[in-house]
């Protein structure tokens, strides 16, 4: 069973001290004002920066009913879905005879509050001209997808008609809604969001106190822990700790950070902020 990161009000109720509520209404206050990205814009920054997704197709086989599969994907330059596919695959037969699908995409697949996108659209191949280019972006995304030139192999884009986006407790601020095909092709990705492996991967290895100090003081809260899952523009994400829950957090940056460099700038000017703060 997939995991749930509590919300931060269910995480600390049991206790249902005065304390915890204004600890509550601080992170409530916090989280309400926090910058971040546009919502089509980080919709589709992280549709563009995901692998897998659950397809869903009309069934064939079984009169049209909705079937469901686990494909790996990955995005054009627009930021349509690519997928390779086998002809002999039930969702290749399903797709020929009804090109209308839908992906839904987690951003975090063992949360289950945090966000998730579902994109409408109409499947269709990869024209000859456009399989080499097509073929490049998806080995970018899947280097060890060797199969893909396997004769019975297929290319298929899906061209966006709705994107629809429901946030979880884990991502409340961000709210729910929809964008048509238009508006989800013509957005940005954001340009930093591509750099939050390597940048989170090197906090959490050896700067966890640093992180912790920097949630602690913007927050105003006394977390137990911090652990950085992704940055982008404009802040960070965390998952905290605190009196044995966890729960996740948007720290915002003072200001939009213009390159991967500007980042760590920004991390240690707000680390120097909380340190002169006494935190």
């Amino acid at each position: 069973m997939a995991s749930a990161t509590l919300p931060f009000s269910q995480s600390i109720a049991a206790g249902d001290h005065g304390s915890n509520v204004n600890i509550l209404q601080l992170i409530q206050s916090h989280q309400e004002k926090g910058a971040r990205l546009p919502p089509v814009v980080e919709i589709k920054t992280v549709l563009v920066n995901s692998l897998r997704g659950m397809l869903s197709t009309f069934s064939k086989t079984y009169n049209g009913y909705p079937s469901g599969s686990m494909v790996d994907y990955a995005c054009g330059e627009d930021g349509s879905p690519i997928l390779a596919i086998s002809r002999q695959a039930d969702h290749a037969k399903d797709l020929f005879a009804n090109p209308k699908c839908s992906l839904l995409v987690a951003k975090d697949p063992e949360d289950r509050t945090d966000l998730v996108i579902t994109l409408h659209g109409d499947a269709v191949a990869v024209s000859g001209e456009e399989r080499e280019a097509v073929r490049s972006a998806y080995y970018a995304k899947h280097p060890d997808a060797f199969w893909v030139d396997f004769g019975d192999l297929l290319f298929v884009r899906i061209t966006p008609k709705v994107v629809r986006y429901f946030s979880g407790v884990a991502t409340t601020p961000l709210g729910s809604g929809e964008f048509s095909g238009k508006e989800y092709s013509a957005a940005e990705v954001d340009p930093i969001h591509q750099f939050s492996k390597p940048i989170a991967s090197h906090m959490n290895k050896d700067h966890t106190d640093e992180t912790k100090l920097i949630v602690q003081h913007s927050t105003s809260v006394q977390v137990d822990s911090a652990c950085m899952l992704d940055v982008d523009s404009l802040g960070f994400n965390v998952q905290a700790g605190y009196q044995g829950s966890t729960f996740k957090l948007r720290i915002p940056f003072p200001r939009c950070a213009v390159d991967r460099k500007d980042v760590k700038t920004l991390i240690i000017e707000m680390l120097q902020a909380a340190k002169s703060n006494g935190n």
